[in-house]
């Protein structure tokens, strides 16, 4: 292979380079939360936010997406926002039957693309808009609540936000087992 042709390889596997910074981030995220640590744990939630954006412009705007990167991409957003929400609940900062819910659709969606993948035919990454969303307001809820253990924050605003993430999880979840079972019914006629 050129010279050419090996730098654009590499140039296409940065979006995935960025995808297992995130998925490294999750311990320390986890420990800081844990330790009560919040500003630390801010900054590294916020960073790994931030790179979620950026790998996936990278991807996106440069055609440098892949099969690992449609996999680990959402792997790396799932396990930094169950981690966080766990974490918060366990600290009593997040209501548990919210943390319940984010962690059922989360199971739902899962078991889910394992039955397809294994009954009806390959799963691909595909993201709804109301799941896109969902995982934007998930961001922002853990990111308000541990903004809210350092700086003062109006308790309504958080617990609108607790609204918008149940309102969005329950509806990305129905949007998916809808989608899913649909596509199940054509490839199946």
């Amino acid at each position: 292979m050129n010279r050419g042709g090996s730098q654009l390889n590499l140039l296409r596997q940065i979006p995935n380079i960025i995808s297992v910074f995130r998925i490294l981030l999750v311990f320390p995220v986890l420990m800081f939360l844990l330790g009560e640590e919040y500003g630390k744990a801010l900054i590294l939630f916020a960073v790994a936010g931030i790179s979620d954006g950026v790998d996936g412009f990278l991807a996106k705007r440069f055609n440098w997406q892949t099969w690992i990167g449609g996999l680990l991409d959402p792997l790396a957003d799932k396990l930094l926002l169950v981690t966080s929400f766990v974490a918060l609940g366990w600290l009593g900062l997040l209501p548990l039957w919210v943390v319940a819910l984010v962690f059922l659709r989360d199971l739902v969606i899962v078991a889910g693309a394992f039955y397809y993948h294994y009954h009806v035919g390959k799963v691909g990454g595909e993201p709804t808009l109301i799941s896109k969303v969902n995982t934007f307001v998930q961001i922002l809820l853990v990111l308000l609540v541990v903004f809210a253990q350092i700086f003062a924050v109006p308790g309504l605003l958080v617990s609108l936000l607790i609204g918008l993430v149940a309102i969005t999880t329950i509806s990305s979840g129905i949007d998916y087992v809808i989608k899913w079972s649909r596509r199940a019914r054509l490839v199946r006629k």
